[in-house]
């Protein structure tokens, strides 16, 4: 039974609606046209909203939008053919009205759709049931089962019947005293001459005999060719300059090569570790202020005055001719126009790092959105198609929710409260270090920043987080903020409960008067369950008012199964989700951008700074168009 099926124009005029329920279908309509049709991702035609699944056709030639929905644990094999029957029906009859003046002539007018829609809902109902279920194969029916049993039936040692002419060739070699293969002193494998490998004049032969006479027989066969005998290494031409031994010092001969190149101590007094550079560690750019990610190359200049450069072997005549060869006219797109253009796009993302099931769905978001429409005079059918993905890619990764750090701070700070954050994800990606170039951030914009060491699992994270406070301390000391202490590292050591340290660190933070708590977690695996339950539990319990995914720019593509297996380990009913992402390594990837578009388009969250250095002022901000240009790039 149907929910709802509506029909509604892309500017978000209702021109008709059926109601199967009391239920009001305004909210699953807007979620629709708020996650999907907005956010340019139409390359599936189906949405889940609570306990509703939605379909949806878009009729891109007079802007309409088709949409049913119904109860999420239904399985309604109709509903594809009603939509399908409804968008040809209704397209046919109002075809005129909509074409002369428009959609909203539809309601000032006599408009009567229930009766049709009816009847075409009972003939997808009836269609469905008119199929037969289908029935398992029976064994009689199958050709195994016309097969006689004897004919499946091995018996050992029995000899399977040859050919005839086969037999007349080897009748001479079963003779006894005859001149045959063996009589010839010649090896012959037993297949070919005939001899039975099992039993031999009704004596069966054991297992060792069978391996000696095997052996015999290669023997005798590639004997020749072994009597040579290959040169040793004592034929070898020796060597005329050889290596002299090293001789030690306490060997009884003073060795002039000194081995030990590390620096003397003087008196034994332990060596002093030498002030650090502080230009080397803070770095060279504007830490208070992210600029925007800057994705172009070297190769762009030179690809640029290539193409602005004239052609000087094609005449006028014919690269107007060329111009006009590819122009399609004004005509109404459809899928055979744009599949090969399409096939290209898919090849071209997925070369660019993009995962290969993200790329089809862009694919057929685009085509869904193209096809139908009409097209300009002068437009060709690539650069339409490479102008719609290009706008779909920028609507992707601008984030429907703006993460503005800064502003929630202040928030936080007026409501007298520390403003928490966690960092998560797999291992290796960078955590720790993304979290100390952020803080470098806080400090640099006057906030003062609280350390949770909450990784009690890996070797040396309590140490790698001691050495960025450290560092941290000498670029923002206490004497330049009025003895105020802008960075503090909150620490319990290994193999404690990461949940309860970072309750301890926001408690303390909240007496300290810190302004942000950065929480550090341990790297794990999406399938590690044990973890990623503690990981569940520290969320759910401190409530951090942001959660940030980090992943690597050339592998990130685990953040769906990540955000995922979160969502599966929560123990509470609304599970706490990510809420950003942290692309780390950016500078190692060139134009490879395509994990960015992955993880943003099935998370649907926003990623908030970007890595691309070594150095505290190496992180950057999401600039979208930068980032789709260096996609598109060929």
């Amino acid at each position: 039974m149907l929910d709802f099926f509506t029909i509604f124009s892309k500017g978000g005029l209702v021109l008709w609606c059926f109601q199967g329920v009391s239920d009001s279908c305004t909210g699953p309509v807007n979620a629709l046209i708020r996650s999907v049709l907005l956010q340019e991702r139409g390359g599936n035609n189906s949405f889940t909203h609570e306990a509703l699944t939605l379909k949806y056709k878009l009729d891109n030639q007079f802007e309409l939008v088709f949409v049913v929905g119904f109860q999420k644990i239904l399985t309604l094999t109709y509903v594809d053919k009603l939509i399908d029957d409804v968008h040809r029906l209704f397209r046919d009859k109002y075809r005129t009205e909509i074409q002369q003046q428009s959609a909203l002539s539809l309601l000032n007018g006599t408009f009567d759709f229930q009766n049709d829609f009816l009847r075409l809902l009972r003939e997808a109902e009836e269609s469905s049931k008119i199929r037969a279920p289908t029935t398992m194969k029976k064994f009689e029916d199958s050709e195994k089962a016309k097969k006689p049993v004897r004919s499946m039936i091995e018996t050992r040692g029995e000899k399977p019947k040859e050919k005839t002419k086969n037999s007349k060739k080897n009748k001479g070699a079963k003779k006894e005293g005859s001149d045959g293969p063996l009589a010839t002193g010649k090896a012959v494998p037993a297949e070919k001459s005939g001899l039975s490998v099992g039993p031999e004049n009704g004596v069966e032969l054991s297992k060792e005999e069978l391996i000696r006479r095997k052996r015999e027989e290669f023997i005798q066969k590639h004997g020749k060719g072994m009597e040579k005998s290959k040169p040793g290494k004592s034929d070898a031409p020796k060597d005329k300059g050889k290596k002299a031994p090293r001789v030690w010092a306490l060997g009884g001969s003073a060795n002039k090569e000194v081995l030990d190149y590390s620096t003397p101590t003087t008196n034994g007094a332990p060596e002093v570790a030498p002030p650090e550079d502080i230009s080397l560690i803070r770095g060279t750019g504007p830490g208070g202020q992210l600029q925007d990610l800057d994705c172009s190359s070297s190769d762009d200049e030179g690809a640029t005055q290539n193409s602005t450069k004239p052609s000087a072997t094609k005449g006028t005549l014919g690269g107007m001719f060329g111009m006009l060869k590819g122009l399609v006219g004004s005509k109404s797109l459809s899928r055979e126009d744009m599949e090969s253009v399409l096939d290209k796009m898919r090849d071209h993302l997925i070369a660019k790092n993009v995962a290969a099931d993200i790329a089809v769905q862009l694919c057929e978001s685009v085509a869904n959105k193209l096809e139908g429409k009409v097209m300009g005079t002068f437009s060709t059918v690539t650069s339409t198609v490479k102008q719609a993905l290009q706008e779909s890619l920028v609507q992707i990764l601008q984030p429907q929710r703006r993460v503005d750090m800064l502003r929630d701070i202040m928030d936080a700070q007026r409501h007298q409260r520390p403003y928490v954050v966690t960092f998560c994800g797999v291992n290796g990606v960078g955590k720790s270090t993304n979290l100390a170039k952020i803080s470098f951030w806080l400090l640099e914009n006057g906030f003062s920043v609280l350390i949770a060491a909450c990784d009690t699992f890996r070797a040396g994270a309590v140490e790698q987080l001691r050495t960025h406070a450290r560092r941290l301390s000498a670029l923002h000391p206490p004497e330049n903020h009025g003895g105020r202490t802008m960075v503090y590292l909150f620490e319990k050591g290994y193999g404690k409960d990461a949940a309860g340290i970072a309750m301890e660190a926001i408690a303390f933070a909240r007496n300290q008067g810190f302004d942000v708590v950065l929480v550090d977690t341990a790297g794990r695996m999406q399938d590690n369950a044990p973890l990623m339950t503690a990981l569940a539990k520290l969320i759910t319990v401190n409530t951090p008012d942001l959660v940030l995914f980090v992943g690597e720019a050339l592998v990130g593509n685990e953040a769906v199964k990540f955000n995922r297996a979160l969502a599966d380990h929560s123990m509470a009913q609304t599970p706490r989700l990510i809420d950003g992402i942290v692309l780390t390594k950016f500078d190692t990837i060139d134009d490879k951008v395509g994990a960015a578009i992955s993880m943003t388009y099935i998370t649907s969250k926003p990623i908030v700074f970007v890595g691309t250095g070594q150095t505290y002022c190496d992180l950057r901000s999401l600039n979208a168009k930068a980032v789709v240009a260096a996609l598109m790039k060929a």
